[in-house]
Parts: C-alpha cells; sequence; structure tokens
C-alpha cells in the first residue's frame, strides 16, 4: 500500500502539521483540532500537579466528581505568565511527584557522555585553527580532524578515505541519496525505498520525484520489516539507488540488509542505508554486509549534535550537494567542525551500551499491569534498547504529557515530527488504524537508565492508563 504523507508544506502551515496554536497559545488551553488536550488537563488534576483549571469545558464540581479526594480544593486564580512559570520550574526540576527526571528517549539524542564533552572544550579551546591552513594551527586542527576520521572509521569497518564528515544524519541521508542519483548520466533513474524510513530520506526521495525520478516505496506489514522478494519484483533495468534503513527510529526493527546488499550488489546498484540508530547500538561493518553509503550521527551515540559522518565506499559515485571549497575531498565543502568532529571520533570508540535486559523489564512489567497493551514489531528483531507500545483507548499524547509532568521522557515517535498532530507514518504503514498510531508510545533506553527507574516508569504508565479509561468511562 502506497504510503501518504506531506513535505511541501512551510512552517506554521497547515501542512506544515504543527499549528500556531500550539506554539504560541495560553498554557493549558485547547488548542484548534486538538481535543486529546482534553484528557491531558485533565490528568494535570487527577495527579494534583495543577488544581486551578480556568477552562469551564473542562471544569468538573469537585463535590459530584468521582476522583476527587476531599482535601483538594481550587487554587486562587493566577494569571497566565505566573501559572506557566510555576509549571515549568517543577518540570525543570523535576520534583513532581518527588520524582527525579528520567530519560526514556535516547532515539531522539543521548546524554553527552562527560569524556566526549572533556574532549569537545579540549579542541574547542586549544585547536582553533583552520584545518585547511598550512601553518601550525591549520595543522594541528587537520590532526585532531584526522584522527576522529580514524576512529569513526574503525567504528564502521571502513577505510578513513572512506569517511565524509557532515554536520549530521539528515545531511548523510541528503547527500548519499541525492548526491549519488545525481551523479548518473542516464535520463531515466528509478529509486526504491521504503514507506518506514526516517523523512531526511522520504522527503530527499520526494525532492527526486520533482526532479522526474521514479520512486517505489515498499511496504512492510505489521512485523515493520520490509520482505527482499518485494524489493526483487520492484527492480528495474534503470534502477540506480535503493535505500533501506539499518533498523527504524520508531519501532526498532532492523531491517535485513544483508539480504539487501546483495540483491543490490547482484544488480549492480548503488546501496545506501540510514545507520543512524543502528549505528550507535549495534557492532556493524560495512564490508561484511556490503553497504555502499551509510549515515550516521554523533548525537545518537553520547555525542553533540551537530557533527555526523557518511560511509562512501570507494568504489561509489557521488555529486556533492552543497558547493563551496574542496574540503572531505571534494564531497562537502565548508570549513570542519573540529571540536565536534573529535567530539564524535571519541564517541565513536565507546562500546555500544547494552540495556536490552532493562528494556525487556519495561515491556514485560507494563504488558503485565496495563490491560489491552501489545507491542509494536514484537515478533520482529529488534533494537535491544527500544519498545514501542500501543495502548488501546488512551491518547498517547496525552500519556505523553502526563509522564513528563511525572518525571518520565517519553515520545510518541520521531523527534524531528514530534510536533505534528498526525500519526506516526511508520505505525500505519504497518497497518494500525489511526486511533491505534495515536495511541502508541516509544520508549528508547540508554546510558543513565537503572532498575529503579524502569519500575517506576512501569507504575506511572499503570496508573495514567487507569485514570484515562476510568475517566472515559465517566465522561
Amino acid at each position: 500500500m502506497p504510503l501518504r504523507f506531506r513535505c511541501d508544506g512551510a512552517p506554521l502551515t497547515a501542512h506544515a502539521g504543527v499549528h500556531h496554536g500550539d506554539v504560541n497559545g495560553p498554557f493549558r488551553e485547547i488548542a484548534p483540532g486538538l481535543r486529546e488536550q482534553i484528557t491531558a488537563l485533565r490528568n494535570l488534576e487527577w495527579f494534583h500537579l495543577v488544581t486551578d483549571i480556568h477552562n469551564a469545558r473542562v471544569r468538573r464540581d469537585p463535590r459530584n466528581h468521582t476522583f476527587h479526594s476531599a482535601h483538594i480544593v481550587v487554587a486562587q486564580p493566577e494569571i497566565r505568565q505566573q501559572r506557566n512559570d510555576r509549571h515549568l520550574s517543577k518540570v525543570k526540576n523535576g520534583k513532581i511527584q518527588g520524582n527525579v527526571p528520567a530519560y526514556f528517549d535516547h532515539n531522539a539524542t543521548t546524554p553527552v557522555d562527560p569524556r566526549v564533552l572533556e574532549t569537545f572544550t579540549e579542541a574547542a579551546r586549544d585547536v582553533y585553527g583552520n584545518a585547511s591552513s598550512i601553518h601550525h594551527f591549520g595543522q594541528a586542527a587537520k590532526q585532531r580532524l584526522e584522527g576522529a576520521r580514524r576512529g569513526v572509521a574503525k567504528k564502521l569497518g571502513a577505510s578513513p578515505r572512506e569517511i565524509v564528515f557532515t554536520s549530521g544524519g539528515t545531511e548523510s541521508d541528503n547527500l548519499a541519496i541525492l548526491g549519488s542519483v545525481r551523479a548518473g548520466s542516464a535520463r531515466r533513474k528509478h529509486v526504491i525505498t521504503t514507506q518506514i524510513e526516517h523523512p531526511a530520506v522520504l522527503n530527499a526521495c520526494q525532492e527526486l520525484h520533482r526532479e522526474g525520478v521514479e520512486i517505489t516505496f515498499l511496504g512492510v506489514g505489521e512485523a515493520c520489516v520490509i520482505d527482499p522478494d518485494d524489493l526483487k519484483r520492484e527492480l528495474r533495468p534503470h534502477t540506480v539507488l535503493i535505500s533501506v534503513m539499518h533498523a527504524n527510529n520508531e519501532t526498532g526493527a532492523i531491517q535485513p540488509i544483508g539480504d539487501v546488499a546483495a540483491t543490490a550488489r547482484e544488480a549492480g546498484i548503488t546501496f545506501h542505508s540510514d545507520g543512524v540508530q543502528a549505528g550507535a547500538r549495534v557492532d556493524f561493518d560495512v564490508n561484511r554486509f556490503g553497504v555502499d553509503l551509510y549515515s550516521i550521527s554523533a548525537h545518537k551515540m553520547n555525542g553533540l549534535k551537530g557533527a555526523g559522518a557518511l560511509f562512501v565506499r570507494e568504489t561509489a559515485q557521488i555529486h556533492p550537494v552543497l558547493f563551496g571549497g574542496h574540503q572531505e575531498r571534494d564531497r562537502r565543502p565548508g570549513t570542519e567542525n573540529v571540536p565536534a568532529i573529535a567530539a564524535f571520533g571519541f564517541a565513536a570508540g565507546l562500546p555500544p551500551i547494552d540495556v536490552g535486559e532493562l528494556r525487556d523489564r519495561l515491556e514485560q512489567g507494563i504488558l503485565a499491569s496495563v490491560r489491552q497493551a501489545r507491542v509494536n514489531a514484537k515478533g520482529s528483531p529488534r533494537l535491544r534498547n527500544t519498545t514501542n507500545l500501543c495502548f488501546r483507548g488512551v491518547s498517547g499524547e496525552a500519556m505523553i504529557i502526563a509522564l513528563d509532568l511525572a518525571g518520565f521522557a517519553v515520545s510518541s515517535g520521531a523527534a524531528c515530527s514530534s510536533g505534528s498532530i498526525e500519526p506516526s507514518h511508520v505505525l500505519l504503514a504497518m497497518g494500525q488504524s489511526e486511533t491505534e498510531a495515536k495511541s502508541s508510545i516509544r520508549f528508547s533506553l540508554g546510558a543513565g537508565n537503572t532498575v529503579e527507574q524502569v519500575d517506576a516508569l512501569i507504575e506511572a504508565v499503570s496508573r495514567i492508563c487507569h485514570v484515562h479509561r476510568r475517566e472515559k468511562v465517566y465522561a
């Protein structure tokens, strides 16, 4: 089934998926079209986080409301700024219900490792030359740059000459897709990708489509994994690129990229894989799997934002998508961000953190305590840090807000789309309804998560689901 998605909307337009009211509206007032916010506001009152509900459509008489206790009273009215400051202070300080904030959104970004930060700080302070300069300061910067290149290459099992530094995963994906397709001289071109890719891949393919390139989006089914036979059936004489992500950022489902690489190699087609999630969490060798282009990003592996890399096999041809100087062997112009790249090189040398036991504990605890909860893509091989659960009858948006106020950071999917009220395109591609997709939450673990945090999160999820469903009965 072909995927429908919108990528042509400018910021703050209807097609962008984010209404200005969501960003600029008064705190705790219902934004246009966001009826789910009503439930979120009620959750705040039930958990004694905010007692002054000003919206008449939400207010209940505490004498008649099943969930009000006798000791709860309505606070004196506050002006909007006072109310906002009080709420934000609670979230920032992590004092809601006595909880210390716990981060369960590592697929969006990861905390910076102190050693990585130290590497960045030292390089920013002491290595300030331009790596293209021939004097001492420039050569010192060049040395740090090439040291980081060797570190990233070692992580991927590549040659340092095959590593191109970029600003992050999005640029790496764009360089791989646009650069490789535009490098071909054929008039007719065809690209195969999947319905579950990150927007950096989907929108790059949409740009190629506007340039006249044919695009095929492979489906996945409820397992969130492509069928290699579907790929073979979609091959055409003029197919020039196959782009299949290594692991999905929302469900953690790992794709059969070894099979994809074999198919691409046999047909003489360039193969790109978005490894932004998997490259940070699994051991991977580009030669063993046979990819031609592989994207990674520093901030997914406890590095800093603003640094990424693209593996480009020596035999692969790409054209730059930016134009300027001759940096990165004419593949990516611009003065290199040496401090961030040096930190990236250090982060690449850190061993992947295995939180599989914690993930399983969280998953099993939630399934045991929350009725009608299920794991999305459960039967597929998944990243050991990721679980995506559907809570039937519960608003995912309301749960995210309630968990945030209880001290837990989780998400509904890709961080790049977290401001959108649209259901996840990944879950829709898996055959879920819009209601099911909007009732799903992603939990992604990493460095710093503990058994105590996991157990507290299980209890919070169970409590929130229970309250939410009881409210629907009495609403």
